[in-house]
């Protein structure tokens, strides 16, 4: 079982004026953060207290197409996102929506794509604030997976190895118990 405390990573700091929430996911709870109706982030992995006593119930849309992406991955986002980030960022953030259900892209393959490195294709990823509505994860590297979040191993790469298997992308399939292989 993966220790959820001692994972890797940066809690996310929600700003006063933006709500934020708890779902309870098959990869156990996400942070969300929101703007009126707009996903504006998603923590993979919220430290325990990190969302208060009792955090806010996230708006509907959000919750049921998050809820739904778990219960059927072909499902589309149709989310309103408030995405900050550079105008690169925002067109690669662009493109990885793109990328169809069960697929995946390389780093170097989106790095040509846009005129830039790899590495600045990772960097970019890495900033995404939204992972699984913008899909990251099914950026991989052209030997493996790559990174996910900022990690190589531990919590975070097994987060993207069961989305990728949620997906069908990988072979396998998710865990049934919701327990993430590591």
């Amino acid at each position: 079982m993966i220790d959820r405390i001692q994972c890797e990573g940066v809690p996310m700091k929600p700003l006063p004026a933006d709500p934020c929430g708890l779902l309870t996911t098959p990869l156990g709870n996400l942070g969300v953060r929101w703007r009126g109706e707009a996903l504006v982030a998603i923590d993979l992995a919220p430290y325990p207290n990190s969302y208060g006593v009792e955090p806010a119930q996230p708006p509907t849309a959000i919750l049921h197409q998050l809820t739904d992406y778990f219960c059927n991955p072909q499902k589309r986002f149709t989310l309103p996102l408030q995405l900050a980030g550079t105008p690169f960022r925002q067109r690669l953030w662009a493109i990885l929506q793109t990328i169809p259900v069960g697929e995946t892209r390389s780093y170097g393959e989106l790095a040509r794509l846009l005129g830039t490195s790899a590495r600045a294709v990772g960097q970019a990823c890495r900033a995404n604030p939204c992972p699984i509505v913008i899909p990251c994860h099914r950026v991989v590297g052209c030997d493996g997976l790559g990174g996910f979040a900022g990690a190589r191993d531990g919590l975070r790469l097994a987060i993207k190895r069961w989305l990728l298997q949620h997906e069908g992308a990988l072979s396998g399939g998710p865990s049934p118990t919701g327990i993430l292989p590591l």
